[in-house]
């Protein structure tokens, strides 16, 4: 007699698969969970605490508030909010279009020694910034900087120290910061389109307009983006560099935590650093699925 065996429903076995990888897959995430909730989460709650309290100086007691919320976006602290906007979409805009021009021509050169040595490029300027950064600038195109003087750049006008002076700071390492993001996007654009887009007799801009554009915009966006919020957190390069002469609110948080200008508006501070996260999440919002979208087109 041949045995018999009583058959599973179908999906049972994968099912139960999938219910046992639940668990493991939960506590191979609980460190990273930890970790983001001791590093990010404590301190955004603090401060999201303190932004909406006022602490009675009399009796201590703690009482929910508006007021620095209010004042965060009012006066020289909304100007802040706008000029730092201004600055960080004017470098993302002009950081992003030269950032692809570069990346598009070390992507088609032949050369292995010139992509590798740019490729390696971006990578170092792109994570060098703060006070080195400024001195160099301001040893070079400063006031007494060496190009200052042989070019005589201050009788054509210009300043170092100024909303321009440091739209050219940010330039410098936001643009091998796209070129780093763009670099992999233009190598997925595969060569078979560009071939059936010339054996269908499109030119090389109704290639890029109907083709090249379109698959590369999530990418582009989500370097915009990307560029964007970090200029947008820049703190020590500007801090260095212009001190106060531009409004930037980074610049304002530091001086109302250390009370240079005012005292008591630490929690003011606080407000303007929420203010902060939240346009942080709003463009990390619309970075990450600009990318999974990219990445879905350039496997």
């Amino acid at each position: 007699m041949s045995a018999t065996t009583t058959p599973h429903p179908k999906g049972t076995a994968g099912g139960n698969r999938r219910r046992r990888r639940g668990p493991r897959t939960w506590l191979a995430a609980l460190p990273l969970l930890a970790f983001t909730g001791l590093c990010f989460g404590i301190p955004l709650g603090a401060i999201a605490f303190g932004a909406v309290t006022r602490t009675d100086p009399a009796t201590g007691a703690v009482r929910p508030t508006g007021e620095h919320l209010a004042r965060s976006l009012q006066g020289p602290y909304l100007g802040s909010l706008i000029g730092s906007v201004q600055l960080s979409a004017l470098t993302a805009l002009v950081g992003g279009l030269i950032g692809v021009l570069i990346a598009q021509a070390v992507v088609t050169s032949r050369s292995t020694a010139l992509r590798s040595a740019a490729l390696t490029a971006s990578g170092v300027l792109a994570n060098f910034g703060g006070v080195p950064l400024a001195f160099a600038f301001i040893a070079t195109v400063g006031i007494s900087g060496v190009v200052t003087q042989l070019a005589d750049l201050g009788g054509l006008g210009w300043s170092l120290y100024s909303f321009t002076g440091l739209t050219v700071v940010y330039l410098y390492f936001l643009i091998p910061l796209m070129v780093l993001v763009i670099a992999p996007a233009l190598d997925g654009l595969r060569p078979q389109w560009r071939e059936a887009a010339q054996n269908n007799g499109a030119t090389a801009g109704q290639f890029w307009r109907h083709v090249g554009l379109p698959v590369l915009a999530p990418s582009l966006l989500g370097g915009f983006v990307l560029l964007f919020g970090t200029a947008f957190a820049a703190h020590a390069t500007a801090a260095a560099l212009v001190g106060g002469s531009v409004p930037l609110v980074t610049l304002k948080i530091a001086d109302a935590l250390s009370g240079n200008v005012l005292t008591g508006q630490e929690n003011v501070a606080l407000a303007l650093g929420l203010d902060m996260i939240l346009i942080a999440g709003l463009v990390m919002a619309v970075y990450l699925p600009l990318q999974r979208r990219s990445a879905r087109w350039l496997r």
